[in-house]
């Protein structure tokens, strides 16, 4: 449950720095990690320096046959005091982030060039910004958190202790990461928590021209003394009109602990955009232009983009080159001709996951297991229009206190639509290439890819 602190439960955590420091004695805490992963993929086109990063959708060993530092994290952070009900509390976290997985929390607004301008490699982060005020007088307890947090819902977590595997499932990949507002959670009695709040919507920071006031709403029934719970939640409420991530998310997630040794939890969410402008028209081999694509006008629109000057392409050595920032639709079938193709559509998706955990060795160690299912009906979170089904093994081993392994293996399969791929490219490239073919322009070898892959990865986490 994002959001907030687990309330009427005390703060457990201990950390080695803050143990050298003062015993972990006090509210305040600093602490963090170095995360380094690698892996081995039948992927093979991966281009970190060109944004080739071809494990895509999978993430975030989304570079394939690489080593990198996924995570270096930094905490700030004092935890309020959510178990007592003698006064108000209060508490901040600061999380500052720097590695490859900056490109999945990255907000636009905030330091974004690194990724939206050049698709850098590394980057730096701060996932999380916020003030947490604690009222125990308001039900079993109220807390009130303002600034930016990780959004509410979804069993994985971005910050690498937190998460059950090294790598991501498809359906987390893609849905709503961070948000900057004001969100109230209210553990009404031991059964019901509610949720609400306001931002300024999904991955935008308040500055942009993209934010809108959103809201949204989640309530948690829990029973089974802990042993199961449900959580429904609407993440982002407002017109889902074609923005910079600007989805409407409608999420289900169930924890169910089968004995001491065993649990599994399951989540699906649906998720859409509505107005969301064909890709035909940006991806189009138009050469009326000097950039190649159809202009821009309201029946000819692109999806949202910026202009960067790339002299290392010869074509267009002095130009300012339009680069895609948000992924447009496939409304029609890309091969059909201008007079079919539509100027906006209407872009859902859904998704459903689940992980079947095992703890032994005393609680060192666990296995994993995921396996998925996600549609992007229209491609216009991956890029390209496919069904796609993922299925991991792996494994989590803990060495002392300030060790954490995890090997795993994954095998993911693509089931697309009018022939493209959606494996071992860049994302959206096979659905650009045959737009582009359609209308007469030479095949990019880009376009081809796979829809099958295998990956072998693994990360080393030492926490301090």
């Amino acid at each position: 449950m994002g959001g907030t602190p687990t309330i009427e439960v005390p703060d457990g955590q201990t950390y080695p720095l803050m143990q050298a420091i003062n015993e972990n004695k006090s509210q305040f805490k600093m602490y963090g990690w170095l995360e380094v992963g690698a892996n081995g993929s039948t992927n093979n086109k991966t281009n970190a320096s060109k944004g080739i990063a071809s494990n895509a959708p999978s993430a975030y060993d989304v570079y394939a046959n690489t080593i990198q530092l996924d995570q270096a994290a930094f905490y700030l952070e004092r935890y309020p005091n959510t178990a007592q009900t003698s006064h108000v509390d209060w508490g901040y976290r600061a999380t500052l982030l720097y590695g490859t997985d900056y490109r999945f929390t990255t907000a636009k607004g905030m330091l974004s060039q690194q990724l939206l301008l050049k698709n850098s490699m590394y980057g730096f982060d701060p996932v999380m910004m916020y003030f947490d005020l604690y009222v125990p007088e308001v039900g079993h307890g109220m807390n009130v958190r303002v600034g930016r947090y990780v959004s509410l819902p979804d069993i994985e977590a971005q910050l690498a202790p937190n998460n059950y595997s090294y790598s991501h499932s498809i359906l987390y990949t893609y849905d709503c990461y961070t948000q900057t507002g004001v969100n109230a959670t209210i553990k009404a009695n031991d059964h019901w928590t509610i949720q609400g709040g306001i931002s300024t919507g999904c991955d935008v920071m308040p500055w942009t021209t993209d934010a809108k006031l959103t809201g949204n709403v989640c309530a948690t029934y829990t029973w089974s003394q802990g042993g199961n719970a449900i959580n429904t939640c609407a993440n982002s409420i407002n017109d889902s009109k074609y923005a910079y991530n600007n989805l409407a998310a409608y999420y289900m997630t169930w924890y169910h602990r089968i004995n001491a040794q065993w649990h599994t939890d399951s989540e699906a969410w649906y998720q859409y955009e509505r107005e969301v402008p064909n890709m035909y028209w940006f991806n189009a081999a138009n050469q009326s232009t000097s950039t190649g694509q159809y202009l821009p006008t309201a029946k000819t629109p692109w999806p949202e983009t910026t202009f960067q000057y790339l002299p290392n392409l010869a074509a267009h050595p002095n130009a300012a080159l339009p680069v895609n920032l948000n992924f447009g639709a496939v409304c029609t079938d890309p091969r059909a001709p201008v007079t079919r193709q539509q100027a906006r559509c209407f872009a859902p998706e859904f998704a459903f996951t689940n992980y079947v955990e095992h703890n032994f060795w005393n609680n060192t160690a666990s296995l994993n297991i995921r396996n998925e299912f996600v549609d992007d009906i229209k491609g216009q979170r991956t890029g390209t229009p496919a069904i796609y089904e993922e299925h991991m093994v792996g494994f989590d081993f803990w060495a002392g206190t300030t060790i954490t392994f995890r090997p795993e293996v994954s095998y993911t399969h693509a089931f697309t639509q009018y022939g493209v791929s959606g494996l071992n490219i860049q994302p959206g490239a096979s659905i650009s290439n045959l737009e582009g073919v359609s209308q007469g322009a030479a095949t990019n070898p880009l376009g081809l890819g796979k829809n099958q892959a295998l990956t072998v990865s693994a990360d080393l986490i030492w926490h301090f």
